[in-house]
């Protein structure tokens, strides 16, 4: 890939709280990539194919968040294999044929998981709040990581069948739970290796008192506003609980490097989400 002057931005809506350019920018610095730039756009989905299809050969990368992720498919002449199997993509990158769309969420829950200290090799059980668009890449993660059984909390069983076929295709055993404050989850946290929260901040905050008193280690994808209650409930009990910024720094390591072709510089990268 030629290194000279390029583009890449952010598109979603809203998008002003957006760290994504204290990562990318950090980066591109660090790198040496002096004339690169990294800007937020804010689109919705129905603007975002269009959108794309007006940027010029500039821009090499887009980051995708919500609410473009499941449109982002829709602009891109190759797939991988892991956004095809969960229909979404956060990632676009400039090939010669097109765009090229991946899902490096995936990633970012993997870095998460990891951060959290979670060994599902040892007990490869999870619980997943949610059954949306955040719960396809989670349910990837956890597979890779080692998970087989999991307990996904949804309010509506037939709605979420989406996230139980992708369970399925990964091997995973997936049991429901209703969306509701019970003993049933209580206990299936109590069992799991981790628990996963993939709903927004006031969306888990009715099931926070059966998940923090027995919730060893917890994910939430939520890093605007942080703490969120969920997240202060699992401290206040012991709990470990790490939040979306891990899981934005880890799949930002992977979009640099297919932006750019060079392995991301961590260190600072991690160092920008602290200024």
């Amino acid at each position: 890939m030629q290194l000279s002057a390029r583009k890449a931005a952010v598109l979603g809506k809203p998008i002003g709280h957006s760290r994504s350019p204290d990562l990318h920018r950090a980066a591109y610095a660090a790198l040496g990539l002096a004339d690169w730039t990294y800007e937020r756009i804010e689109c919705d989905a129905d603007q975002l194919p269009g959108l794309v299809a007006d940027l010029d050969d500039s821009y090499v990368g887009l980051s995708v968040t919500m609410p473009g992720k499941f449109a982002a498919l829709e602009c891109a002449s190759e797939v991988s294999e892991r956004a095809a199997l969960v229909g979404s993509a956060n990632t676009l990158v400039r090939t010669e044929s097109g765009w090229f769309a991946d899902c490096t969420d995936i990633d970012g829950m993997t870095g998460a998981l990891r951060e959290v200290g979670a060994d599902l090799t040892a007990t490869a059980r999870a619980v997943v709040i949610g059954a949306g668009g955040t719960a396809l890449p989670t349910l990837c993660a956890l597979a890779g990581a080692g998970a087989r059984e999991v307990a996904i909390v949804a309010r509506d069983r037939t709605r979420a069948q989406r996230t139980f076929d992708v369970a399925e295709q990964l091997g995973i055993e997936a049991t429901y739970l209703p969306f509701a404050p019970s003993e049933e989850l209580t206990a299936a946290v109590d069992a799991a290796e981790v628990t996963v929260s993939t709903v927004p901040a006031d969306g888990a905050t009715p099931l926070a008192a059966s998940i923090a008193p027995r919730a060893g280690k917890v994910v939430d994808v939520i890093y605007a506003p942080w703490p969120t209650p969920l997240a202060s409930a699992v401290d206040a009990a012991g709990g470990r609980v790490v939040g979306g910024l891990v899981m934005l720094l880890n799949q930002a390591y992977r979009q640099v490097e297919l932006f750019t072709g060079l392995p991301a510089p961590r260190e600072a990268m991690a160092a920008a989400l602290q200024e």
